[in-house]
């Protein structure tokens, strides 16, 4: 028996039917072409989901009865937020898509020193789909927002808050923190293609950042990045 297939609405709290209209109704229609009686999962990123009937297809929206709601328990216990260089083509996108599988609460895209790549707000808006794309594959209920700081130093202060704030640097001999013994919220940081700067490595310090190494090989950066949400993961319990 299949999954019911899952989608993103607004309003479902104390709702007992509701309209799945835009871009969620178009890949309804279009790509899962989902039938009246069918049986579905409505999402609102709240860490709910609610089960749901399709009760009416419509021209340019679905009606839907909501039958029940449970708490998801698929969402990480332990917030982990991915600060990464944009990166050439669409290796955003794979970081982006894994990091989501992998239990990231949060990511932001940033520019820096040796950054090459190019974002705009189309790009940010792709991005944003591809993680609401992702939560539904891996039956996460919310989507973690995808966010874009051109400025080096608003990413890293956006990470203030964060119990562990560690930064990947390929210059690095050895880490100066062990990321295997890391508990509670954590920042990662990792560069684009360039890697980084002893200026932004120093900045980081600065800012609390501890350097971490990734090992004597050197990573292609959406590796890099994936490797590191994959350890963060596992040190906190979220891959057990």
């Amino acid at each position: 028996m299949s999954t019911p297939k899952r989608f993103f609405c607004e309003n479902l709290q104390n709702a007992t039917e509701v309209y799945l209209e835009g871009e969620e109704f178009i890949h309804v229609k279009t790509v899962l072409r989902v039938e009246e009686g069918s049986e579905i999962v409505l999402l609102d990123g709240s860490g709910m989901e609610y089960s749901a009937i399709v009760a009416k297809l419509e021209k340019h929206r679905l009606l839907a009865h909501i039958t029940g709601a449970i708490q998801n328990d698929k969402e990480p216990r332990e917030h982990i937020y991915l600060l990464c260089g944009a990166l050439k083509g669409d290796k955003t996108e794979l970081v982006v898509q894994k990091a989501v599988e992998l239990g990231v609460s949060r990511i932001g895209i940033f520019n820096s020193e040796y950054c090459s790549a190019y974002m705009n707000q189309n790009k940010i808006e792709r991005l944003n789909k591809v993680s609401r794309e992702a939560a539904k594959q891996c039956l996460r209920a919310r989507a973690p927002e995808v966010l874009y700081f051109d400025n080096f130093s608003a990413a890293l202060n956006s990470a203030e808050n964060c119990k562990n704030k560690l930064f990947a640097c390929e210059f690095l001999g050895n880490s100066r923190g062990n990321m295997l013994e890391i508990t509670g919220s954590t920042a990662l940081v990792v560069g684009s293609e360039g890697g980084f700067s002893e200026q932004e490595f120093a900045l980081s310090e600065s800012l609390g950042f501890t350097g971490i190494s990734l090992g004597k090989r050197i990573l292609r950066a959406e590796t890099a990045a994936i490797s590191m949400c994959a350890l963060a993961a596992f040190a906190l319990g979220e891959l057990k």
